[in-house]
């Protein structure tokens, strides 16, 4: 279902929506193209989670993710340019180059940390809660967490500390492991928590649990708005489960386009999707779903689809070729933004 926004606010989460899916698989080709950049992670597939849970958020509210962090900073409109300078490792990256792609961060934009550690962001997202609550401010923070943290002893007693002390923060975890898309997917193992439902482990201690489908993009606004709206009012934290198909195009090691860039078109004719991947385009694609989801409530055409995603693909080319052209670091800039330094 759509979110319950108006109509301007609806096509912009498209736009986002397709700007975190172009910036990555153009991410994609550019670490195919060399020089390598290192190891990555992307969001693709998940962005139906991401950009409504921002929506249904206040700018102030701060948030913390986890290694597949690309689509929240472009959600909070951080600039794609310098994403992608940082990730090269350029001094005009958000981080001067020293953050790269795991550690990407935007203070300014109310994303003060990455960790790329399994379950490392979720006692921090805790703590800056418990900081706001502490400071009378109606500002809540939300952890975003893969299924694989639900295993570290770190989520569980940042859950139970922030169920007594009623903290106003929302534990969102994108579950991408409810199916296995065997060598697609690398051979992703699945979580080896022993508890069958993840909200389990909330409930457990006291916070209310609900899980949604993450290819809903008007249930993970609702879910997310309700989580909000009870933090803000001392009600205490929300865990909350969405629950995706891992991408095809994942890997262990590197990802990769099964199928090439995706095809707007595959939304009204997912036939024409490779035949290997046609239930992933047509069942699976939160975008796509969204996208016609919009076409079948007559709130865009399919010519208007495409020329937002045309214009979508220039403003990702044009990050490129700024990052592209950025100097990296000078020597001397190592010894800036560190804790101490011998003299």
């Amino acid at each position: 279902m759509l979110p319950n926004l108006d109509k301007t606010d609806l096509i912009e989460l498209l736009h986002k929506m397709l700007l975190v899916r172009r910036w990555e698989e153009r991410l994609i080709r550019l670490a195919e193209e060399g020089p390598s950049f290192g190891h990555y992670h992307v969001y693709i597939g998940q962005e139906t989670i991401g950009i409504p849970a921002l929506a249904a958020l206040r700018p102030t509210d701060l948030i913390f993710p986890t290694h597949r962090n690309h689509g929240y900073l472009l959600g909070r409109d951080a600039n794609p340019g310098r994403l992608m300078a940082e990730i090269l490792g350029k001094q005009t990256g958000l981080n001067g180059g020293k953050a790269g792609t795991l550690h990407a961060s935007a203070p300014e934009l109310g994303i003060p940390h990455t960790s790329a550690i399994v379950g490392g962001i979720v006692p921090i997202a805790a703590g800056a809660a418990l900081a706001a609550q502490l400071k009378g401010s109606d500002q809540i923070s939300v952890a975003l967490f893969g299924d694989g943290a639900t295993e570290e002893g770190a989520t569980f007693e940042a859950l139970n500390i922030a169920s007594l002390w009623r903290v106003p923060v929302i534990f969102l975890c994108e579950n991408n492991t409810e199916e296995a898309l065997g060598a697609a997917a690398g051979g992703y193992p699945k979580s080896v928590t022993a508890a069958t439902d993840l909200g389990s482990i909330a409930r457990s201690v006291g916070v209310p649990a609900v899980v949604v489908d993450g290819t809903d993009t008007g249930a993970v606004f609702t879910a997310i708005s309700e989580a909000a709206e009870r933090a803000r009012a001392s009600g205490g934290p929300t865990f909350v489960e969405a629950r995706v198909v891992r991408w095809p195009g994942s890997n262990p090691l590197w990802p990769q386009l099964p199928s090439g860039e995706t095809e707007l078109s595959f939304a009204w004719e997912p036939e024409a999707a490779p035949e290997q991947l046609l239930r992933w385009y047509r069942d699976q694609d939160g975008l796509l779903r969204y996208l016609r989801e919009m076409l079948s409530a007559s709130l865009l055409t399919k010519d208007e689809a495409v020329k937002i995603d045309s214009e979508v693909r220039s403003q990702v080319e044009a990050a490129v070729h700024f990052a592209r052209n950025s100097a990296y670091p000078t020597p001397d800039s190592a010894y800036l933004d560190v804790f101490a330094r011998q003299s």
